[in-house]
This record gives structure tokens, sequence and C-alpha cells, in this order.
């Protein structure tokens, strides 16, 4: 028993380093961005920008006051989009879609940089996650039925008299925000380590290696995949900054996961959140994983013929 808790101690004060080397990483590129973005937002430039999306919205069946939703979705967590869409005159079906598009495209730019540092392209997987997100809404649009619902959330929208209010707003998140990045991060690199010293990720990972080789994902990828439908890829690119690192991931195979995770990743709560105002779940949910394991053939298939 001592000798277990003695690995357990170890295994968790070795994780502490790490996890506050990588807690200022995120924290340099998230803070400045929620920063922006809620100045942006104060100075009324997003409705600006989204003002000329407009004509793009129409395409994939939802209005020019849509666009706002997503663009602040693109910068930020999905808390920012579903508070706006409250205070839009939406119904179920249009929410659905902007749902849909919102869950791929999220806080990408934060995502991206993430991703970049597991060895992917940048560039490819900030196209990648804006174009599936108009063909995913494009397709959805003409499978969803035309009277899907109403909208049964509404608030009125949060206007700040003066810049004072909207700085002390952005504190207050960033406080919280830090906390939880902080606990997540340091909770999911000791939860690594314990499942390393005891040999349990192996135990985890062979039973999702079918899926894997189903998805054209590398068996090795099993526990990081799992990981990141748990807990998003935010969080769960901080075990895989680790994997990759210590060379227990192949490069070639980090980077197919990162075209299915950049696509499809946070199954679980991203998904809750939008069931939670009365999005179905099964029009957000399945396409991610087709448009993600079709990501991922594409481009096994074109490295293949190249």
């Amino acid at each position: 028993m001592s000798s277990t808790i003695q690995r357990i101690s170890t295994s968790s004060k070795s994780a502490l380093p790490k996890s506050a080397k990588t807690v200022w990483w995120l924290l340099k590129i998230i803070l400045p961005i929620s920063f922006l973005v809620s100045l942006l937002q104060y100075l009324g430039i997003i409705t600006i920008i989204a003002s000329y999306l407009a004509p793009v919205f129409s395409v994939v069946g939802l209005p020019g006051e849509s666009a706002i939703v997503f663009i602040s979705s693109i910068f930020l967590t999905l808390y920012a989009p579903i508070a706006i869409i409250a205070t839009l005159s939406l119904d179920l079906r249009e929410i659905t879609i902007l749902a849909l598009m919102c869950l791929i495209s999220h806080n990408l730019f934060v995502e991206t940089a993430i991703q970049k540092k597991t060895g992917s392209s940048a560039i490819i997987m900030f196209l990648l996650r804006i174009f599936s997100s108009f063909i995913a809404a494009y397709v959805l649009n003409k499978l969803l039925p035309t009277n899907l619902g109403v909208n049964t959330i509404s608030e009125q929208a949060i206007v700040y008299a003066n810049f004072g209010q909207m700085l002390f707003a952005w504190i207050q998140g960033a406080a919280w925000l830090i906390l939880k990045i902080t606990l997540i991060v340091t909770g999911l690199l000791i939860l690594q380590n314990i499942l390393k010293e005891f040999k349990i990720i192996d135990s985890i990972s062979k039973p999702f290696s079918p899926i894997m080789k189903f998805m054209g994902l590398s068996p090795d990828s099993s526990f990081l995949w799992f990981i990141a439908q748990i807990v998003g890829l935010t969080y769960g690119s901080v075990v895989m900054i680790e994997e990759v690192e210590r060379g227990e991931i192949a490069a070639a195979d980090a980077d197919l996961l990162n075209y299915h995770i950049a696509i499809n990743h946070s199954l679980l709560e991203d998904t809750l959140l939008f069931v939670a105002i009365g999005v179905p779940a099964v029009w957000i949910t399945f396409p991610r994983i087709l448009l993600a394991i079709i990501a991922v053939w594409t481009v096994r298939i074109f490295r293949k013929s190249a």
C-alpha cells in the first residue's frame, strides 16, 4: 500500500512543473484574445463585421444577425455564442444549424495555436474548421425539417454603460478562467502520469483500437482521442502535447488525429451545452463525427497517392 501511495505521489509531483508551464502558455494566448474580443464587442466592431458577412450566412439558411454568433464563437468558448443566441429572434432550426457551426469552429484561434504546437499546420487547421462549419451547415440546412420548433430561451443582451463595467466583467471572467484552466490542466497531467505509472493507458486504449481503425486513425491515438472527446480540444491537447514531446505517438499519427478532433471534439460537454437549450443532440453530433471521418480518410488517400 505504501509503495502504491509513493508511486502516486511521485507521479503527481512530477506533473506540477509541466502543469505550471502549460497553464502559463495557455493563458498567454487566451487572456489577450478574450480581452480583445470584449473590447471589440463593447465598441460594436464585431457587430459591424458580422453585418458584412450576412449574405454568406443566407446560403446556409441563416439570417444575417446570426453572423455575430459565429464570429463570437471563433474567438471565444461556446458560452459566449450561446449567451448571444438567447438575445436573438431565431427559431430552433436556425439555432441547430448555428450550433453545429459553432461546435466545429469555436475558440478557433486558441485551439489552432494548440494544434500547431502538436505538429499540425495552423493554416490548414484553421481553414479546415471554417470550411467544415459551412459545409456541415449547408448540408444540415438541406436535411432539417422545415418546422423543427421554436426558440425556448430569451434574454436581454448585456450592455455595458461604460468601459469600466466592461473591464470589471472581463476581470471576473478571466479570474474564473485562470482557476478553471489551472485545475483542469494540473488534474489531467497528474492523471496521465498516474495512468502511465500503473500501465493503465494500454488497457483503456485497447477497446477503442477497432474504432480508431474505422475512423482512419492509429490505435496509438485511442487514449488521446478519448480525452479530446471528454474534456475538449484545449484541455485534451495538453495531454497530446506531452505525448508528442515524449515521442509516444508518431508525428503523422498526431497530425491525423488533429484533423479529426479539429472537427469533432468534446462530444460530451459542448454537445450538452446546446442540448440544454433545446437543440436535438443527433443533429449536432453525427454530422461532426461523419465529417471528421471523411476528413481523415481524405487526407490518408491523398498522402498515399502523393
